[in-house]
Formats: C-alpha cells, structure tokens, sequence
C-alpha cells in the first residue's frame, strides 16, 4: 500500500490541539478524509477518522453520546460514569471509522502526513497560498432565501437613500381641562355630550351627568 497523496487543512488558532485536519489516498484509487493531526504531549500524531459512541436511555429507548448527563428525548438523569475504560482507565468515547490494524501501517501514514503537514507549513506563508483540502463549501456562508417581495425580518424600510425611513408620526391631541368649577375648585376634563362643546356647557353652569342622573355632579358626597 502506498499513500500517493496527502492534503491538509491548516487551523487558524495556532494555539489550539487541533493542528489539522487531512485527506489521504491510497495507490491513487481510495480516498479517506477527516483524518486530525493533534498536538500531543509527546509531540503531533495522527488521530483516525472516528465516530461518538452512544447508548440507549433505559426509560425511552433514545440514543445519547456517553458524555450526555441526561437523555436528550426524555430528559431522565443518566450515569455520569458509565463509558467502558481500556487498561490504561481512559474512558472510550470515540470509535474508528477507518483505521490501520498494524503498527507498521500506523507508523507509515503516520510519518507522511506528519511530513505533509510541515511542508504545507511553509506553503502557507506564501502570498498566493491556496488549501488543496476538498471541504465541499462547508466553510462558505449559507445564502438566504430570496423573498424579494418581503422586508427581511426585524429590518427598517428605507427611503431609497440608502438610510432607513422613520414611520410618519401623527400629533396626539392633549386633552381639554376646565380651570376651576363654580365654587373654585379644580375639576377634571369636561366631557362636552348632546353635541354640547365643554365650553359651552361651562358658561352655562351645567355639569356632567353620573349614571344619567341630573342634580348629581361629580365628586358629591365624597369627604
């Protein structure tokens, strides 16, 4: 078996265990993706594509990662401490999905990648470097749904300038107060009723009606 080619993709934070992620193809036939080179203790390996493993809530049935606290359909309060550990007490939280079944292969891909991975170093300082990595546009934005008949959602009508157009205001009318009733103290707003204007039921003495009774003003018999 030999690897014919090898493609990086280079993470932005430097900083971070994730040095990057790689394609190799096998003989020029076979392709495998989603190889990681991560950042170890001992220096940069190669991890195998892999896959989360789960299991199943004994209440619902429902399929949760081994690090869900709780089931993600029912909700019920799983145990913390439930994945199966290797000989050396780490817990398996991931499977391969295609990985080397020798230490001969390993140590193969390995070393090509990791030799890929610094050539590809030096290729990114170049002006008019370019990722041969095939990631399918799954770096691009998403574009929006094209309603051009509809303002997008919490967006501001704009007056064709470019600026947005504030909504037309109409003055709110203050309401009228009278001044002081006949025996000098002051009243509430005066409602005009029989096509009466307030003004003119004001000049002569009359007052408003409480529950269509007449005699009554408002605010008798309160102390």
């Amino acid at each position: 078996m030999n690897i014919t080619e090898v493609r990086i993709k280079l993470m932005d934070d430097p900083h971070e265990r994730l040095q990057a992620f790689c394609s190799i193809t096998l003989d020029g036939s076979f392709v495998i993706r989603d190889l990681k080179i991560i950042q170890g203790t001992k220096g940069s390996f190669v991890a195998m594509p892999s896959r989360k493993l789960t299991d199943r809530c004994p209440r619902c049935g429902n399929k949760n990662h081994l690090r869900a606290n709780f089931c993600n359909q029912c909700g019920v309060q799983l145990d913390e401490d439930r994945a199966f550990r290797d000989t050396d007490g780490r817990a398996k939280l991931y499977a391969d999905i295609a990985h080397p079944i020798n230490s001969v292969c390993r140590e193969n891909i390995q070393d090509e990648v990791l030799v890929a991975y610094q050539e590809e170093l030096i290729r990114a300082k170049q002006a008019d470097y370019v990722c041969r990595y095939d990631d399918y546009g799954e770096e691009n934005f998403a574009r929006l749904a094209d309603h051009s008949d509809e303002e997008p959602t919490g967006a501001q009508p704009t007056n064709g300038s470019g600026t947005a157009s504030q909504p037309e205001r109409h003055p709110v009318p203050a309401p009228k107060f009278a001044s002081s009733t006949s025996n000098g103290v002051a009243a509430g707003p005066v409602m005009a009723t029989n096509g009466a204007s307030a003004e003119g039921q004001r000049a002569n003495g009359s007052a408003t009606r409480i529950n269509g009774k007449p005699g009554e003003h408002f605010g008798d018999g309160i102390m």
